[in-house]
């Protein structure tokens, strides 16, 4: 007999590579220094296009869509949207007064969800948390206190609010996150590298309803469904959501509509685990 190969190790992961957008705006720094040490009456110069440099990066951070600061998923990949799969992803949970009332749309529908779950909530309200995962849906990482100056921490301060949003929503759910969203989707360039050591893959959308300032359903309605395919991934919140004329959030008056859409044409809403299985 043959004794049995040791199991294998996991591989390491490979190291974080610097996007061309911050190598650019290291070699701007570099041709700025030495310009000012070359020529040092023009130092002033200098100075104002690494101000210039910085603000682009900067700014580049606030757009949530951009890929520039490195990887972040707009759509789902080819195999899934090739299945006519779709993502319909859902922020700042669970709330209590909306959750359940979510949970029971998509149960109606056959739908499965991602909800980015602030763990603050997720910890506050573990039981509904369970739910959601129990009903067949993903929970994912969407910091632990959603603070508003998020995109301005630093890195060690980046990694503490996500190990600790980590570490709280596997122990609450049983499942580690696999993926991030930064919160109102701002973010800076220390994000990436903090985001490569943990494993966890950043994802932004195709389109969002702004759900939590717009109160009109249909207007709601129509930016999610705008050029509508597969492998598009969707936005709505089930906490912060704007209350619409009827009294009721916004978010409950158009998953009715907006899950008969899917089903119209032939769209099947999935977590992304289940399309990047």
């Amino acid at each position: 007999m043959h004794a049995s190969p040791p199991p294998a190790l996991p591989l390491a992961p490979a190291r974080w590579r610097l996007p061309p957008l911050l190598k650019a705006s290291l070699a701007w720094h570099a041709g700025a220094g030495a310009l000012a040490l070359a020529q040092p009456a023009l130092w002033p110069w200098a100075l104002g296009t690494v101000a210039l440099d910085h603000a682009l990066v900067t700014g580049i951070g606030l757009w949530p869509r951009s890929t520039w600061l490195g990887a972040n998923l707009l759509r789902l990949p080819t195999a899934s949207a090739a299945r006519r799969e779709i993502a319909l992803t859902i922020d700042d949970g669970p709330d209590p007064q909306i959750t359940p009332a979510v949970l029971d749309l998509l149960d109606a529908h056959g739908a499965h969800a991602t909800f980015f779950c602030i763990a603050r909530h997720a910890e506050q309200h573990a039981a509904l948390c369970r739910e959601i995962v129990r009903r067949g849906h993903s929970v994912q990482n969407h910091s632990f206190d959603h603070a508003h100056t998020f995109s301005l921490l630093g890195p060690r301060a980046i990694r503490r609010e996500l190990v600790r949003a980590q570490d709280t929503l596997a122990q609450v759910t049983g499942q580690r996150p696999r993926y991030f969203r930064a919160p109102a989707g701002l973010r800076n360039l220390f994000l990436a590298p903090v985001l490569h050591e943990l494993d966890l893959q950043l994802v932004a959308w195709t389109r969002r309803g702004f759900d939590t300032v717009r109160r009109d359903p249909v207007d709601v309605l129509a930016r999610l469904t705008a050029k509508l395919a597969a492998g598009d991934i969707l936005l709505l919140h089930d906490h912060h959501a704007a209350i619409a004329v009827s009294g009721r959030p916004v978010t409950l008056e158009v998953l009715p509509a907006l899950l008969q859409r899917f089903e119209d044409e032939r769209l099947h809403a999935v977590t992304l685990p289940e399309a990047f299985a």
